[in-house]
């Protein structure tokens, strides 16, 4: 079962309270969306609404932000992000290979969330550990030299 978002009066007083933080310092929205983004772990259109109101910004704006930026995600992600990056040199060492394994692996694409809410997929870009290319990132673990059984293993591992 994908993960809702459940918004609890908490998160929103927790949330409002950053507002009122970050307000009194110049160029508050982005570090505003940050702390929405920790305080939901996603920052959906109902969460962009509080953050439109409290700070006057237009949801225009603010949505247009969200979606702009990589670090932000509209829904909530799985508990495990799996990434497989696709910078130059892995790619040309097989990361597409390796990814299309672990997207049929998961059952799920790019920037989804497995059904039981385990699992996202990232495809990411580099992470600067090009020497051991191809590399796969499970949550803040790098993992080099990676092939499609090793992929399949590590995802394994992770349950």
């Amino acid at each position: 079962m994908v993960k809702k978002l459940h918004i609890t009066d908490e998160q929103i007083q927790e949330l409002l309270l950053e507002v009122d933080n970050h307000l009194k310092l110049p160029g508050p929205l982005m570090p505003i969306l940050h702390e929405a983004q920790r305080i939901f772990g996603s920052i959906p259109v109902a969460v962009q609404k509080i953050v439109s109101k409290a700070t006057g910004v237009p949801i225009a704006e603010i949505n247009g932000v969200v979606t702009f930026y990589s670090s932000f995600t509209l829904e909530p992600k799985g508990e495990h992000i799996v990434g497989v990056c696709l910078g130059t040199p892995c790619y040309v060492r097989g990361a597409q290979t390796i990814l299309d394994a672990v997207k049929t692996e998961l059952g799920v694409d790019v920037g989804q969330t497995t059904k039981d809410g385990y699992y996202t997929l990232d495809a990411i870009r580099c992470i600067g550990t090009c020497g051991m290319a191809p590399v796969m990132s499970m949550d803040e673990d790098v993992f080099g030299e990676i092939n499609v059984t090793k992929a399949k293993k590590l995802i394994k591992d992770y349950r």
